[in-house]
């Protein structure tokens, strides 16, 4: 009955075709079922109309809506919570929102409560079901694993004090956009996520062919600049002894080295510094400006000197923020990901049989790469991260949700405050001093305002 459909259209006639119907009937003395005929009406229907009609009672007719548990505010309120909860990264599951339900019940008074959510203290699968399809905006989504550090550090303390310095760059060295770039690198394995494919309807499991059980991972080092070019790529083998041949069917003028495990280090990042000065060209009249993150491969002594020699301004991200400031994190990778996945997909259904290596990755780079470093992916993610042009207004107040869990003043601030009312230590209350270190956290229910 929860996908019920109506299968006549009994009740669905207005009010003023009712009216007209029992006028005829009243002043006319016609007969109901001729009545009814001609206004296409059901005669029992028009018989009991005429009688509240005469007895004086409040003629309304149609079907009734199914009696809900909540009104229409107190839903909406229900949905605005869950929404802000998602919005913070802490999305309820839908047996929480069901107790969650429950618990609103009792805080509203509802007199009309199932005596099931009394039992079992929690709504019922109907009552979710129906709440869903009265909501359109609510849906259940797989979240996206996100570390706290990531939630929390891109707030907007962390952001104003990056754009700061990002702005008394430019105005110091008056960097064009042909001159303001990106690095990063990003990781590719022998083993691809698989796509969705066409296969039989009812199947209860579909599987695809990947390369093998664990793939063998390779880093991508990636630099594009704000006018959407970008210089050949670098690979990171788990190969302590490279060899150029690696790289043979690649790219264009990509080069590559090896280490132990695969990832970039201090000493692979210092070899992309020497690839990047060899094709970016930086000079002492047009200095360029390099955004990086501030891991430990790319910030240390020699990478500094390196880059100060050959009039390379280096400008970290802050920590735990490059998902949504980084251009290539925020515009680039996901569709080279996209790409490499089906391009290793076409690979397999070329080579049956056959496992995919690290030395079939170059190639299949060489595919991909192309149509994830198109310019206007570039240029429209430096344009969505703020970086050029430089505005840090593209950030929504969305954006800085995950980071209320960590919503705390800053403690500069109330120093210079106390410090300005000359307030001694042993005039702090408690409360005074809880209000200064206190984290507030809370997802509770006093935005829900009672009734």
């Amino acid at each position: 009955m929860r996908t019920y459909k109506r299968k006549t259209t009994r009740g669905t006639k207005s009010l003023e075709v009712y009216e007209l119907a029992a006028k005829e009937v009243m002043e006319k003395g016609r007969n109901y079922r001729d009545v009814a005929k001609e206004f296409q009406l059901c005669h029992v229907s028009v018989f009991n109309f005429v009688k509240k009609k005469k007895a004086g009672a409040p003629a309304v007719m149609g079907y009734k809506k199914t009696r809900l548990v909540f009104n229409a505010e107190q839903e909406a309120n229900i949905a605005e919570y869950l929404l802000k909860c998602a919005n913070i990264y802490f999305g309820l599951l839908p047996a929480d929102v069901k107790r969650l339900a429950y618990q609103c019940a009792k805080f509203y008074n509802v007199e009309r409560v199932p005596d099931s959510w009394k039992v079992n203290e929690m709504a019922g699968n109907d009552w979710f079901t129906n709440f869903m399809k009265r909501n359109p905006r609510l849906a259940i989504r797989s979240p996206e694993a996100t570390s706290l550090s990531r939630a929390t550090s891109f707030n907007r303390t962390n952001l104003k004090n990056f754009f700061e310095k990002y702005r008394n760059v430019l105005e110091r060295y008056s960097f064009q956009p042909s001159r303001i770039w990106n690095v990063d690198e990003t990781g590719i394995t022998t083993v691809q996520k698989p796509k969705k494919i066409v296969a039989g309807k009812g199947i209860k499991q579909v599987g695809a062919v990947t390369s093998a059980e664990r793939g063998v991972l390779v880093t991508l080092e990636i630099a594009t600049n704000a006018i959407g070019n970008a210089i050949p790529c670098m690979f990171v083998f788990p190969r302590i002894r490279y060899n150029d041949i690696f790289v043979r069917n690649g790219p264009p003028e990509c080069i590559g080295v090896g280490n132990q495990s695969g990832w970039m280090t201090q000493k692979e990042f210092i070899r992309f510094i020497y690839h990047f000065i060899h094709h970016v060209k930086p000079s002492k009249e047009d200095p360029v400006l390099l955004l990086l993150e501030n891991h430990s491969s790319h910030i240390n002594v020699e990478v500094v000197n390196k880059a100060k020699d050959n009039n390379i301004v280096l400008l970290s991200f802050p920590p735990h923020c490059s998902h949504n400031l980084q251009p290539l994190d925020v515009g680039v990778y996901g569709p080279l990901k996209n790409y490499i996945s089906k391009a290793q997909t076409s690979w397999m259904s070329s080579n049956p049989g056959k496992t995919m290596s690290i030395y079939d990755l170059p190639a299949i780079v060489k595919e991909a790469l192309p149509l994830a470093l198109n310019p206007m992916n570039i240029i429209n993610a430096f344009k969505k991260s703020g970086i050029w042009p430089c505005n840090e207004d593209v950030f929504q107040e969305s954006d800085f949700a995950p980071s209320f869990v960590t919503d705390r003043p800053d403690p500069s601030n109330q120093n210079q405050s106390l410090v300005e009312n000359e307030v001694n230590d042993d005039d702090l209350t408690l409360n005074s001093y809880d209000k200064m270190c206190s984290i507030h956290f809370y997802i509770d229910f006093t935005f829900i305002n009672k009734k």
